[in-house]
């Protein structure tokens, strides 16, 4: 467990996965503006990614998440990630990547989420080739759509290792992609969170923030601070190199998309606000007490009335 503490993050870097707090819009919108947060990083509503919405909810969503006052810094797309692998059709990709762009777009957001596609059971070498071949395809489309990928250090080659990562950004060379550093996923894949940001630093352009503990490739989660991986540490090490990003919340405590876990809503919204309260106590959030505070007692707002 980290026992170190931050310098102080400021609460506007604070931020969340809608989905991970409630599965329609109208949650996900009020517990984040209940909560003090000025951004909303976006994946499912009702179960369905922002690239499978038909063209009326796409704008509807985005005027209610502009009139919630939220910004998205992050679409987060299926491309290339659990629910795929170096198998599933590029023309069905390439068509999920350019919606989601779209919808994005409608946010005022240019950054998609997305993977680097689980293996079939073909032999390594073929995968690695597979893997980095349909990322410098999606970098070409990203570069065409004006939008930059963030590779998440989660599902896919590249989410091995610090070094397969590396090689993926080296290989594929384009300025539209990035990275995505999620605190919490080498627990289940068999690395040290903070090793793995030691060599990919100079990428990351986003972070999740996630905490548990890793046995066997598998992992439990927790509340942040009371797992193994360097929450603080990892925080620290990105401030001191000069990362002014999110910090945005994927507590994965009860919903878990990958194992089609979805949580009971109710649980879900207030497991979501504890972990907010602890997170900012645990990063020495500026203003943290305002914050802890303003999620103490709900706030009425008017936009949790809308379907």
């Amino acid at each position: 467990m980290s026992v170190a503490k931050t310098p102080g993050i400021a609460a506007d870097r604070l931020c969340g996965i809608g989905d991970e707090a409630a599965p329609d819009l109208a949650g996900q919108l009020a517990i984040h503006h209940e909560l003090g947060m000025e951004a909303v990083e976006l994946r499912t509503v009702d179960g369905l990614g922002l690239h499978e919405l038909p063209t009326g909810d796409a704008a509807d969503l985005a005027r209610r998440t502009i009139v919630a006052g939220l910004r998205v810094p992050v679409v987060d797309t299926p491309v290339g990630s659990w629910s795929t692998t170096v198998a599933t059709p590029m023309d069905d990709e390439l068509a999920a990547l350019e919606r989601s762009a779209k919808v994005a777009a409608l946010l005022g957001c240019d950054r998609l989420r997305v993977m680097s596609y689980p293996n079939d059971g073909r032999p390594e070498r073929e995968w690695r080739s597979e893997a980095l071949r349909r990322m410098k395809r999606l970098a070409r489309e990203a570069e065409r759509l004006g939008v930059t990928l963030l590779h998440e250090n989660c599902q896919g080659w590249a989410g091995r290792s610090a070094a397969h990562t590396v090689r993926m950004l080296e290989e594929v060379a384009s300025p539209r992609l990035r990275l995505l550093f999620d605190t919490g996923n080498g627990l289940a894949y068999g690395y040290d969170s903070l090793d793995f940001l030691r060599g990919v630093l100079p990428w990351v352009e986003h972070v999740h923030i996630k905490d548990g503990v890793g046995s066997g490739g598998a992992a439990e989660f927790t509340m942040p601070g009371e797992g193994t991986a360097h929450v603080v540490d990892c925080v620290n090490l990105l401030e001191q190199h000069g990362y002014r990003g999110y910090y945005s919340l994927e507590p994965h405590l009860a919903r878990i998309p990958h194992l089609g876990l979805a949580g009971d809503p109710a649980a879900l919204a207030d497991g979501y606000r504890e972990y907010a309260r602890r997170c900012a106590a645990l990063l020495g959030t500026a203003q943290s007490r305002a914050f802890i505070d303003s999620t103490d007692s709900p706030m009425y707002w008017e936009g949790s009335h809308h379907g």
